[in-house]
């Protein structure tokens, strides 16, 4: 008995250290590919003007102004949209005991998309704080028409269920707003700046109008770490050490629609990047919630981060959109995770 008492702390202790160490890195490298996303794109700027026009903004020099006006909010966005989609990525994992659930993958950012194009061809909306609700309607709704589909006749939602539902159900969505954009010119053109997943052109106005609702869902995602360590050992575990079940998969469900419909609203439909973030940081923490919450929360900012100022920087002058990047970097991730055993069960 000696041993196995003394082994746990010492797991606990190593455990810890690697996931401060991942954490460290992560957050260098987010802070190094913020300072070269800001000088990389049309007009490049050398990171000293960077650095100046951050700690000493000169309105009348017209590269601070590029700086403050227009690449600032579009990292800060970067940062925050990823911050939710990494979030939501591990919550959709740990409730769903599915290792490739991702708010893409499950129809999530699909049925937001429809409900904005709708907003878009029939109510008129032009503003990314006209999409937010239209957003939340359309993730609530897809989340809740997989599962339901998922555990039709009384079956087990078991991670293939959940997956091949997700995908029916994404493939609907997506024929139904392709029926919407092509009957409407307009909203086609409209729709399709967003559609593509793109973080340019977001100023702080977007970023003032999603950064409230992500910031409440990440401070009560946190809240749901001990509830879901309960979980990772199985309902019946959970339930007999007190823990609410199906208060608690409410409530990660509620952030999740949360968190990946402003994502959504703000930027557009962006892939890869909770399926990335959950599984970089679930290396490095294990199913330690208390840990791999916060973790994943910073690599999800990281990869779309690094994602957007690579795709600037590798077609420069011009400019490959974020949603694209993403897409090109994170689709051999997506391939590895699918063929390898390791993450046959969560």
């Amino acid at each position: 008995m000696k041993p196995s008492t003394a082994t746990a702390p010492v797991g606990q202790t190593f455990t810890a250290r690697r996931a401060s160490a991942v954490f460290a890195l992560t957050l260098a490298l987010l802070v190094v590919a913020a300072i070269v996303g800001i000088g990389v794109g049309s007009h490049p700027l050398p990171a000293n003007t960077v650095l100046s026009a951050l700690v000493s903004y000169d309105p009348n020099s017209n590269e601070h102004l590029i700086v403050v006006q227009s690449r600032l909010p579009r990292i800060l966005m970067g940062v925050v949209v990823g911050a939710a989609l990494g979030l939501a990525g591990v919550l959709m994992q740990s409730v769903t005991r599915n290792p490739l659930a991702d708010p893409g993958v499950l129809g999530i950012n699909a049925g937001a998309s429809l409900t904005v194009v709708i907003a878009i061809s029939v109510f008129g909306v032009t503003a990314p704080s006209g999409y937010l609700w239209f957003a939340f309607l359309g993730a609530a709704l897809a989340a809740v028409v997989v599962y339901a589909l998922g555990s039709a006749r009384g079956s087990a939602a078991t991670p293939v269920r959940i997956a091949l539902a997700g995908t029916a159900v994404s493939i609907v969505i997506g024929s139904l707003t392709q029926v919407v954009i092509l009957s409407d010119e307009a909203a086609f053109n409209a729709f399709r700046f967003w559609a593509v997943g793109s973080l340019q052109g977001r100023g702080f106005d977007v970023l003032a109008t999603v950064l409230p609702f992500i910031v409440v869902a990440i401070a009560c995602t946190m809240l749901l770490a001990a509830p879901l360590n309960a979980i990772a050992l199985g309902d019946d575990v959970a339930a007999s050490l007190g823990t609410r079940v199906a208060v608690t998969r409410i409530a990660a469900a509620i952030a999740v629609v949360i968190l990946a419909g402003a994502a959504t609203a703000a930027a557009g439909p962006i892939g890869f990047i909770g399926l990335g973030a959950a599984h970089i940081a679930r290396f490095a923490t294990g199913n330690e919630h208390r840990l791999l919450l916060p973790l994943a929360t910073l690599v999800g900012a990281t990869l779309l981060v690094v994602a957007d100022t690579l795709g600037r920087w590798l077609v420069s002058p011009a400019e490959l959109q974020t949603g694209i990047a993403a897409a090109l970097f994170g689709g051999p991730v997506f391939i590895a995770l699918v063929r390898s055993r390791k993450v046959s069960a969560l």
